[in-house]
């Protein structure tokens, strides 16, 4: 995953915080344990969220332990897992090792097949547990590649593939929650990818490289204020969706998250790219 959808320190509660950051390392102790030391390069605060929300909906049995790890191994610190875990553990796994793969047929790095190979017998474990979510996942990296094949200027559309893949990501059961919980991880997944381009705007640029924001940035003037609006419009979106499913389990770390956690890193990079912009300018007016 992107490593975005984070929570917003300064704002939580020391209880909170220390309830986070044991979601994280509960999932970070789940990949090793079900996938072996490497899955922890999958580790990320994304599945961290996904935990929290489906934890906060239907409140599984939760082991709380103090453990040390290979991370913090002079102190011990706060474990938190339950089924939930291993559930979000196991499409951590699925979702990097069908992304490896999608690299490898994009641009044969060696290095990203190598690393999808890692996976080989977890993700065949995933596959027949999950056979729609696999399948699911692969159509829509499909598509995307497509479009990228394509050079679709529409940044809607391959947004729209991420969203889909997420928000099935996101459905663990198919019950009455479902389609809000799809809801949830669509506009969250549509957040990612759009605020991944956009950060990842000035590298492509130099290495000639697809970004369906591209053509945006080259057009409009106020090219920022419009990402700032769209990413405002998913998470609008995204929150309604939440607001409707009934957590009251972990519902502040949550709100943290999808209220303030989800923006710091736009607008450092915002903030960037405009005294960027500004430099050039400047650069070309002394001329």
């Amino acid at each position: 995953m992107y490593g975005y959808i984070r929570a917003y320190k300064p704002e939580m509660r020391f209880r909170e915080y220390d309830i986070y950051h044991g979601c994280y390392c509960g999932l970070c102790d789940a990949l090793h344990k079900r996938h072996g030391a490497a899955a922890r390069w999958t580790l990320s605060y994304d599945m961290t969220f996904l935990i929290l929300l489906l934890t906060g909906l239907y409140e599984p049995a939760e082991e709380k332990a103090e453990r040390r790890c290979i991370a913090h191994p002079f102190h011990k610190s706060l474990h938190i897992q339950s089924e939930i875990t291993a559930y979000a553990a196991d499409m951590s796994i699925l979702l990097f090792r069908d992304k490896c793969m999608d690299d490898w047929n994009d641009e044969r790095k060696i290095t990203r097949r190598a690393a999808a190979e890692m996976f080989r017998k977890s993700y065949r474990r995933i596959q027949a547990q999950y056979p729609q979510k696999c399948k699911a996942v692969q159509a829509q990296l499909d598509l995307l590649h497509q479009m990228e094949q394509q050079n679709e200027s529409n940044p809607d559309l391959p947004a729209g593939c991420f969203g889909t893949l997420l928000g099935e990501l996101f459905v663990w059961k198919e019950d009455e929650w479902a389609d809000n919980l799809r809801q949830v991880g669509f506009y969250l997944g549509k957040f990612i990818y759009l605020l991944d381009a956009y950060d990842d705007l000035e590298h492509d640029r130099k290495k000639n490289c697809y970004n369906p924001l591209r053509s945006m940035a080259e057009h409009d003037p106020q090219f920022s204020q419009t990402c700032e609006s769209l990413l405002k419009m998913m998470m609008a979106s995204c929150a309604e969706s939440f607001e409707r499913l009934p957590i009251l389990h972990y519902d502040e770390i949550l709100r943290n998250i999808l209220y303030a956690g989800v923006w710091p890193k736009f607008y450092q990079r915002k903030k960037e790219l405009e005294e960027t912009e500004k430099q050039e300018k400047q650069k070309h007016g002394s001329i």
